[in-house]
């Protein structure tokens, strides 16, 4: 996989972390989520959610540069990958430590934040595992998808006949003769007009 690839997909991952955290507190809190998140610390995260925009606005450019890649047939199809179950597990696992992570840093340095595993998994803490699990599976359906998406168009594209490549270069002009114009086409010659009698 090459390394625009990796970047693409891990661009996504901060912005299925922000939903499981906000998803978490929307379950635990309901309609007073808001309240709750200002009143533990987590007001700084407002601040992060136009440069998760940023990454996720460069994810898509990246599949759309894969996808042209694909049409133009500079694209193989992948190998051996992960399975859906597989890579959905590793998503929602990823999330979950993503989530514990940020809990523990907040506990340790946001004012307001319980510590310790009461900060984690404690005031609806929990709500972050199935949070998780359901990301997780929109993260793996995405991947997935976008693999299978690539695979599909370029496997298509490789098996249409080609052009040409002198049918694709634009015909070069034919030489150009220029033929000097008689002095009579350019109203001079060398007798007046006849005389009229």
């Amino acid at each position: 996989m090459s390394l625009p690839g990796i970047a693409a997909r891990a661009a996504l991952v901060p912005a299925g972390a922000f939903a499981v955290h906000q998803l978490r507190f929307v379950l635990a809190f309901g309609g007073a989520a808001e309240t709750e998140l200002a009143n533990t610390g987590h007001s700084y995260l407002h601040s992060m959610v136009p440069w998760i925009v940023l990454l996720v606005g460069l994810s898509i450019g990246a599949f759309l540069w894969a996808l042209g890649r694909a049409v133009s047939g500079q694209r193989s199809a992948s190998g051996r990958t992960l399975s859906f179950l597989a890579l959905w597990l590793v998503c929602a696992t990823c999330l979950v430590a993503i989530y514990c992570t940020q809990e523990f840093l907040e506990g340790l340095f946001a004012t307001g934040h319980p510590g310790g595993l009461e900060g984690i998994f404690g005031f609806g803490g929990l709500w972050a595992i199935p949070s998780a699990v359901a990301v997780g599976l929109v993260l793996a359906a995405i991947f997935y998808g976008a693999r299978l998406t690539l695979d599909e168009v370029s496997r298509r594209c490789n098996t249409l006949p080609r052009a040409p490549r002198w049918i694709l270069r634009p015909p070069r002009p034919c030489d150009v003769v220029l033929v000097a114009a008689s002095p009579l086409v350019r109203g001079w010659c060398d007798r007046g007009p006849p005389s009229a009698r």
